[in-house]
């Protein structure tokens, strides 16, 4: 079920708010959350949500033997019962995403590299696999580092990996990050309006913008591109990865937004996943904008723990060698994520031995452009189901085909698609912190008596006229893709 459906925004959402704030006390509204984000998985998943039972009693038993095998006082460091404790349960997690993401995958390259005839076991890839498995390892091992405390009923942990706004697609939320708020949250109606604003906005940038430019990615990408490489022109594959960049970014920045709104509403703060990527000045700007939850996890969960930047060179590049194999790997079993993260890494690499990244930091339009130039070479290799596609249509994009440099196709999808391509651009950038920092600086009282009203009313008026777009844009049955449903 997609928060973007009628299904979700008619139905299982006002209903789960309704019984949620009737019930009384913080114990049953926890067990009425976990029921509710065990049917909403169940809704997509049903045979599946027994692997995530599963995922959600293993990290909770992991918990508990973390809890007992760590030392009184000690936050670092650990005997060997505790080590023990914590290779099992990476091994438990991973060894989930090993058979049912990553075998079909793997035994696939053994038949073509050694000409064996494994059979292939044909795993379905259940949904958010990579995201609940990598909170259930979040849990344990802040537990295991003292960071928090263990969960001594299994519910609580399993609220904490199943609750369904970002069980499906993330953000990654920390264990240490929202634990104290399972029992000791205050729901408030200040936490529930900002809730439904980062709701609708989301909203809009999921249904409005990234289902639009879903469209003309996927007509140009699927429709020809790989087939027909002299009548592809220049123009129309250059359009094509800019509106699959944009879509990539509304479609989860949008998800990402409604997730955090839906945390709010029920009293979870979740912090943010994305903050204006597209504004970057370098590869290493980027990625600390760009889905920072799982940018974060790895770096405090594997790049530290290796020993971070506090190394001899050759083990630095090491270490963000390992980093970046694995953020590939995370999204998906195919070549062309892995030579994806790849690509990244060879850029961060540049970027860290050279200080590129603070060079470009001092030109704002150099900086910018060489970064979206990276990013979105870098989504066409991402986009593409395979390597050998992905070097033809980059070659279509600098006309390595003789192809031609523009076509009707080009045109059309711009002019047909001008206003979404503007509304974009100003999505993109920080207006809404600009225009608060504006009016922080003005004087307080004239801004209350004079703008705050006035202020108020517009954004209020502009979320309801989102709302009523993205209902009525569903309500036609609009083309409604969910990239992220893949990882």
């Amino acid at each position: 079920m997609l928060f973007s459906s009628v299904e979700f925004l008619c139905a299982f959402l006002p209903l789960t708010l309704l019984v949620y704030y009737l019930l009384p006390g913080r114990r049953l509204r926890n067990h009425f959350l976990l029921l509710m984000s065990l049917l909403f998985y169940a809704w997509g998943e049903p045979l599946y949500v027994l692997l995530m039972l599963t995922c959600i009693v293993g990290n909770y038993a992991f918990g508990l033997l973390a809890a007992a095998f760590r030392p009184k006082g000690q936050e670092g460091g650990s005997p060997w019962p505790a080590r023990v404790n914590l290779v099992a349960m990476l091994v438990f997690n991973l060894g989930l995403l090993a058979v049912y993401k990553y075998a079909s995958f793997v035994i696939g390259n053994l038949n073509a590299a050694f000409g064996l005839n494994l059979d292939d076991p044909g795993f379905v890839l259940p949904i958010g696999i990579s995201f609940f498995t990598f909170q259930g390892m979040s849990y344990v091992i802040d537990v295991s580092r003292g960071q928090a405390q263990a969960r001594l009923n299994v519910l609580d942990v399993g609220l904490y990996v199943a609750f369904f706004p970002q069980l499906i697609a993330g953000p990654i939320v920390r264990y240490n990050t929202i634990a104290a708020e399972i029992d000791g949250r205050r729901e408030n109606w200040r936490d529930f309006a900002a809730g439904v604003d980062l709701f609708i906005i989301g909203l809009g940038k999921k249904v409005l913008l990234a289902n639009n430019f879903a469209l003309i990615a996927d007509k140009i990408f699927d429709g020809g591109a790989y087939d027909n490489v002299l009548e592809m022109s220049v123009a129309a594959a250059w359009i094509a990865a800019i509106a699959y960049t944009l879509q990539i970014y509304f479609d989860f920045g949008g998800y990402s937004d409604m997730a955090l709104g839906l945390g709010r509403m029920f009293g979870f703060h979740f912090l943010p996943n994305f903050n204006y990527p597209y504004v970057a000045r370098s590869v290493t700007d980027f990625w600390r904008r760009w889905h920072i939850s799982l940018s974060s996890w790895f770096r405090d969960y594997v790049y530290i723990p290796l020993g971070g930047n506090r190394v001899a060179r050759w083990r630095l590049a090491l270490n963000l060698l390992l980093v970046w194999l694995l953020t590939g790997l995370w999204h998906g079993a195919n070549w062309t994520f892995i030579v994806w993260g790849l690509y990244y890494f060879s850029f961060l690499l540049l970027e860290k031995f050279t200080g590129l990244n603070k060079l470009l930091a001092k030109i704002p339009l150099v900086g910018n452009v060489w970064t979206l130039f990276i990013v979105i070479i870098g989504w066409v290799i991402f986009r593409s189901p395979d390597l050998p596609s992905a070097v033809q249509y980059l070659g279509l994009m600098f006309g390595l085909y003789n192809n031609p440099l523009t076509d009707e196709i080009y045109i059309f999808q711009l002019l047909e698609n001008r206003v979404q391509f503007v509304a974009a651009l100003v999505a993109c950038l920080p207006l809404l912190p600009a225009l608060r920092a504006l009016f922080a600086r003005v004087n307080l009282q004239v801004g209350r008596g004079l703008l705050g009203v006035p202020l108020g009313v517009v954004r209020d008026c502009f979320l309801v006229l989102v709302l009523a777009l993205a209902l009525a844009a569903l309500a036609k049955g609009s083309y409604n893709p969910f990239i992220y449903f893949n990882f």
